[in-house]
């Protein structure tokens, strides 16, 4: 087999204007938000029933456990993205995208109806982490078939930007994870919500599935029966030919996971605990810090597709440079003046400044990395790589973080998020520039080489 066989780009069906383009990118992404809101929702409303599955006289501890739920969960987005990049290469991304809809529509559906402890006993948390598992399955599966089927599907010159509705539409789905926290919060009391109202957004989770479903039986298939046919599609033992894409998806995916949800779902527990018991507990309520976080993330999601337009300008790679020199130089300030902040402006204002670093990353953590790969393995060389990545470090995220604050050294915290940075730092090093080398705008001069007979 020739490197062009391998390398081929995905056969489209003609060209399309640029309204079909669009389109098919609401549709992809209509499947991503749902299946990020039901992931998200977790995270949010976690605070009101952890205690309900877990130990109810220690609040740290009960989080802790809860996080760690959380993390089990990322530790099944590595399976989930061999499972379904395996099928977004053989089977294609269109029929991935709809089977992981599919499978996210049924963990929330049992999430919403799942027994608590003074129901079941210790099979409540058994049971929660089971449910939790399903759906890190499916999110796992999601985010390689809708990468890899977005930086298709979009124009060329454009695919920065189009690419960063993916992100778009994963922080629209914690936006509105975290905007039904807060009008539930207004409008329920934190009472309410802790007496079962929690089990509300995962029902709607489900019910926005089966939408999303009926928007993706619209989609046409981006890959060629060629590349769905070649005898190394969907191999990860051809993935591992192409050594540089693996190393370096995986590095960039480790310190991007990580800062993004240091910056985003920690940050709720983080600006709770830092003022138990402080004269700023009044301040930074449940409710207070939800309303906040919602502002945060809105301004986040208009961050991204600005970012991704500039990545069509000056390259993918220097985008990255920018993320990852500012994932050295500013979490451990950051963080600092973050805790010590005295009030929710202040907080705000320093988590909006880490958010604009980290979307020169997130607007384009799709494309960067499926222009890494060949078409046959794009799927599973996106899905699988970026899962293993961001279950280690994104997932753990909350709970490593926890760690250090419960052994009481949680401004070490921050130096760990450094210490990964600098990894990957060293990846972007070793990327090349999208603009001469990527596989699907320039699959036969791109230097992204299968080695290896």
């Amino acid at each position: 087999m020739t490197e062009s066989n391998t390398t081929q780009a995905p056969a489209a069906a003609g060209k399309k204007s640029e309204w079909q383009t669009v389109k098919a990118i609401m549709a992809a992404s209509s499947g991503n938000l749902v299946e990020w809101f039901d992931f998200y929702i977790y995270a949010f409303f976690s605070v009101y029933f952890a205690d309900q599955f877990f130990v109810a006289d220690n609040q740290t501890l009960s989080l802790m456990q809860a996080a760690g739920v959380f993390f089990v969960g990322f530790l099944m987005r590595p399976i989930g993205g061999y499972i379904f990049g395996r099928a977004a290469d053989r089977l294609g991304r269109k029929n991935s995208m709809l089977i992981s809809i599919l499978l996210m529509c049924a963990g929330s559906l049992m999430m919403a109806l799942l027994p608590t402890s003074a129901t079941v006993g210790s099979w409540a948390a058994i049971l929660l982490l089971l449910v939790r598992m399903l759906q890190g399955l499916a999110v796992g599966g999601e985010y390689g078939a809708t990468a890899t089927y977005m930086s298709e599907v979009a124009t060329e010159g454009k695919r920065g930007f189009y690419s960063s509705f993916q992100y778009v539409t994963l922080i629209g789905g914690q936006l509105l994870a975290s905007l039904l926290a807060v009008v539930m919060t207004h409008t329920l009391g934190t009472d309410q919500i802790e007496a079962g109202w929690w089990r509300l957004p995962f029902a709607i989770g489900a019910a926005a599935a089966i939408v999303s479903l009926w928007l993706r039986r619209g989609l046409q298939e981006t890959t060629s029966e060629d590349s769905r046919k070649d005898e190394n599609s969907g191999s990860f033992r051809e993935v591992l030919r192409h050594p540089r894409a693996f190393f370096v998806v995986l590095g960039i995916t480790s310190v991007g996971s990580l800062v993004f949800y240091v910056f985003t779902t920690y940050m709720q527990k983080f600006l709770l605990l830092q003022n138990e018991g402080t004269p700023g507990e009044a301040e930074f309520n449940k409710g207070s810090i939800a309303d906040l976080m919602t502002i945060c993330l809105l301004i986040f999601v208009v961050m991204q597709p600005i970012a991704g337009k500039i990545s069509d300008k000056i390259g993918r790679k220097n985008n990255m440079l920018i993320f990852v020199i500012g994932m050295i130089a500013l979490p451990i300030p950051l963080l600092g003046m973050i805790g010590r902040a005295e009030s929710v402006l202040t907080a705000g204002t320093l988590i909006v400044i880490a958010m604009a670093f980290i979307s020169m990353y997130t607007s384009i953590s799709g494309i960067v990395k499926a222009e890494m790969f060949p078409a046959h393995i794009r799927g599973i060389g996106v899905g699988f790589t970026y899962a293993v990545g961001n279950s280690l470090f994104g997932g753990s995220a909350e709970y490593v973080a926890l760690w250090f604050s419960s052994a009481g050294i949680g401004t070490w915290f921050a130096v760990y998020v450094v210490v990964i940075a600098i990894v990957g730092f060293v990846a972007v090093a070793f990327m090349h520039d999208n603009r001469k080398h990527s596989t699907i705008d320039n699959a036969d001069s791109s230097a992204y080489k299968r080695i290896g007979s």
